[in-house]
């Protein structure tokens, strides 16, 4: 057993981590530990009021996303959202995990009569008041669930999703697979491994030591989508990167990191409850899992080539300067541009999607 301190002092959260910690006989693996961090009722990161979307620290908050940066991410997707909405003849548009409503803003903002209702699922009370003032002048169509319903139709978008659902951590030491789980030490947190059958989906070469990641809860999610999704299409955004790239054996210390006051750090055990725990998105494995519950994969490619595809550009052009500089930050390589991927799938018989017509890199999942 491996253990590494992480200072913590106790708070309403913690106690409640103890408790489960105690029922489950004194270790708790990463992903239950994570899902309370972030989803814990009134307590967790994601359930508490504090602000967390924004552009800087200043504003209180703790990181941005692409719809705070500019109104251009929404209404540049909308040109993809309003393709699928014809393509697949519907016109219900559902949004998980819609932050601060501003996706969903400028969604209904460019979309206009295409959408005839906006359904959002979302886990967090605070946010989804944040949202229903955000959105007060689209109130009619909207609608809020806490869960999915057991059929569905339209177009499913989630920007930033899935790379905060629950991680299992797997590390090799000495050769031999444990699972990293978190267990109480004095007046912290600490790391606790122990031995495994676990293994990551492909091999990771070499005998040195190494840390990653599995993602069971996000490809359930993914499954889980396309048995309900009827009638539809659904476009996901997000840092990651193929099978091959996330397992590569270059990348030995995980991807799990956290964000508070637009500052990262890779300490998941401090502070808990006050800051994002985030891991990066295993492509291959959401693709697997929607194609074998049924969906087609309709493309899958860096953030700057699909948004370029979609017309980012011409919208630039038009746009005032410091509105171009934010957008800029969207395509740029070294910026959203590449880390940031888009993948789509489609009910039933799939088409040429605009946002993949060019660099489409589904051959690499």
């Amino acid at each position: 057993m491996n253990l590494e301190q992480g200072a913590e002092r106790a708070t309403p959260l913690t106690k409640i981590i103890d408790a489960s910690l105690q029922r489950a006989g004194g270790w708790l693996p990463f992903d239950r530990f994570m899902a309370l961090a972030l989803y814990a009722p009134g307590l967790g990161y994601y359930a508490s009021a504090s602000r967390k979307f924004g552009r800087m620290p200043a504003s209180g908050s703790d990181f941005v996303t692409a719809p705070e940066l500019t109104p251009l991410f929404g209404r540049t997707l909308a040109v993809q959202v309003a393709e699928a909405l014809d393509k697949t003849g519907t016109r219900e548009l559902w949004e998980f995990g819609a932050g601060t409503g501003a996706l969903a803003l400028q969604l209904l903002d460019a979309l206009g009569d295409k959408v005839e209702r906006y359904r959002i699922v979302d886990l967090s009370g605070t946010l989804r008041e944040r949202q229903q003032q955000t959105l007060a002048g689209h109130a009619a169509k909207v609608e809020w669930l806490a869960e999915l319903p057991p059929e569905m139709r339209g177009v499913v978008v989630g920007n930033e999703v899935l790379d905060a659902m629950p991680v299992q951590l797997l590390v090799r030491t000495a050769g031999q697979w444990h699972e990293r789980g978190v267990v109480r030490q004095g007046d912290g947190f600490a790391w606790a491994d122990r031995p495994t059958a676990l293994r990551p989906p492909v091999e990771v070469a070499g005998p040195h030591d190494y840390l990653t990641e599995i993602h069971p809860q996000a490809e359930a999610f993914v499954a889980t989508l396309a048995d309900r999704l009827k009638q539809g299409a659904a476009f996901f955004i997000d840092y990651g990167f193929p099978e091959a790239e996330y397992y590569h054996p270059q990348r030995h210390m995980g991807t799990v990191m956290c964000h508070r006051g637009h500052q990262a750090d890779g300490d998941p055990l401090a502070d808990v409850g006050a800051k994002d725990i985030t891991a990066h998105v295993n492509f291959t494995g959401v693709a697997l899992a929607g194609q074998d519950a049924g969906l087609q994969v309709l493309g899958y490619c860096s953030q700057a080539r699909f948004l370029l595809n979609a017309g980012i550009l011409p919208m630039m052009e038009a746009a005032p300067l410091a509105e171009r500089a934010m957008a800029a930050r969207l395509i740029h390589e070294h910026e959203m541009g590449e880390l940031f991927k888009v993948i789509g799938f489609a009910v039933g018989e799939p088409w040429d999607a605009i946002g993949f017509a060019e660099g489409d890199r589904s051959h690499t999942l």
